[in-house]
């Protein structure tokens, strides 16, 4: 039997498959059961918008260039990383197929690559997005062999005889099966020998050079026999552990950082069982009534990325200085592309620290009404007042960045149907109030409905979806 959702429950499904819900997207969603707008959210998604960038000036061989030229081409090659990062940024604001753009942003951090390599980033960011809804097994063995990842983990440096062992480690350890879950070292050390040869050519296109594989017979997880590294890759989905690991991460990030072991068991099977099939596993989450509890409602803190396109989304924020969502990017510790390490971003309660919080409650304010954002970058937490202020009246030009940003508040405010205090608080905030923070509206009038909204937008309670 089909079920309607409430507007709440709407919400969160589409902050936690995308970046929230316009008003009039939520106004046509209120007529369609949660089956059939689970089932949009696929429809739209189906196809694949991949990013597109033009690296002709880059295609020069260093060993020709003089010094100078060398140092240039390393400037432009840094220039198109930061390209790279805002048209992928724009492309999370404004696509249609948002819920493969939110699991791109997933296995963006599960497949963790730090590069300044923007042709092999750029390939792995369209190849996480060609699988991102399909098969994990495909997006597994395709991720292995990408440029980006054979660079970043060493795995050109893997020859026979003198194995590197870091991409061995790290498929089993981040990529499937999970830190210490069933796997040894002599485990990794044989597999990193069925990764030898695993290389690429000029082109980018992935090479398996014989002479540098280890044809010898080799053990892993209980299995013998003269593996290649398609091989191990096989091996690794073949245990249920990996569903499970994999799974667990989806869960984290989809529903809420508590697990519930059964259903986590239950939704490992249906991945396992459906050979890895990512859009099961996501209508597994997604139809249960249990997705849309109160438990999991506002439970989650956005990420950076979430916080920053969630707000310019519905307001079609133009920059007129795009560079600013970069320094918004690296302040609020997420810059896209460049991973912490290996692991990828904690998520969680690691996004707000001292040095974040204040940046993403003046977040609304400074982009919806052309604000100003003075950061303190002084590391000295023991700093008197007195040496503070003097620090604020020497640096001050320079610790502020003003965000010119032109919202466009006409058609969100057209497409509001009412605009009554308690409408637009349970539109615009997922949780419940805290005390604190209804003593805080409770003397906003509502009836200047920009400034109401920024100042919801403005509260703690924003920071959670």
């Amino acid at each position: 039997m089909s079920s309607f959702l409430r507007d709440k429950q709407i919400q969160h499904l589409y902050w936690r498959t995308g970046f929230g819900i316009s008003p009039s997207e939520l106004k046509r969603a209120r007529t369609f059961s949660k089956e059939e707008i689970v089932d949009h959210l696929f429809s739209e998604s189906s196809g694949i918008t991949n990013l597109s960038l033009d690296f002709g000036i880059l295609q020069k061989d260093p060993r020709n260039l003089s010094r100078e030229e060398r140092k240039e081409l390393r400037k432009l090659r840094n220039q198109k990383m930061l390209d790279l990062n805002l048209l992928w940024l724009r492309q999370l604001a404004e696509s249609k197929q948002v819920l493969r753009e939110k699991m791109t942003l997933f296995f963006h951090n599960h497949f963790a690559v730090r590069l300044k390599t923007p042709r092999a980033a750029l390939h792995l960011n369209n190849v996480i997005r060609k699988n991102a809804l399909e098969s994990f097994g495909d997006m597994l063995l395709e991720v292995s062999k990408s440029p980006a990842m054979l660079l970043f983990l060493n795995n050109r440096q893997n020859r026979k005889n003198n194995p590197n062992e870091n991409f061995a480690r790290e498929v089993m350890e981040l990529f499937t099966l999970g830190r210490d879950n069933g796997y040894t070292e002599k485990d990794i050390k044989e597999a990193a020998r069925a990764f030898t040869g695993w290389n690429f050519n000029k082109q980018g296109t992935f090479v398996f050079r014989q002479k540098h594989h280890d044809f010898g017979s080799k053990t892993i997880l209980g299995k013998t026999g003269n593996f290649k590294g398609e091989d191990v890759i096989k091996i690794l989905l073949e245990q249920k552990q990996t569903a499970k690991y994999v799974t667990k991460k989806i869960y984290k990030f989809l529903v809420n950082e508590h697990i519930n072991p059964t259903r986590l068991e239950k939704l490992s099977s249906i991945f396992y069982e459906t050979n890895y099939n990512i859009e099961a596993l996501l209508r597994g989450i997604l139809e249960s009534d249990w997705f849309y509890d109160h438990e999991n409602i506002g439970a989650k803190i956005k990420s950076p990325i979430e916080l920053i396109v969630g707000l310019s989304k519905p307001f079609n924020i133009h920059y007129k200085n795009p560079k600013v969502l970069l320094y918004l990017q690296r302040k609020l510790n997420q810059v896209l592309f460049f991973p912490p390490n290996v692991a990828g971003w904690k998520g969680g309660k690691s996004w707000i620290d001292n040095s974040t919080l204040m940046l993403r409650l003046k977040l609304a304010s400074v982009a919806l009404n052309n604000g100003v954002i003075e950061i303190n970058d002084t590391a000295d937490s023991e700093m008197t007042t007195m040496m503070k202020e003097k620090y604020y009246n020497k640096m001050r030009s320079q610790m502020q960045k003003r965000v010119k940003a032109t919202p466009h508040w006409e058609p969100f405010l057209d497409a509001i149907e009412q605009k009554s205090r308690q409408q637009l608080i349970d539109y615009v905030l997922q949780p419940n109030l805290s005390k604190g923070a209804q003593e805080v509206i409770s003397t906003i009038d509502e009836r200047n409905t920009k400034n109401f909204i920024i100042e919801l937008m403005s509260l703690p309670e924003y920071q959670l979806c």
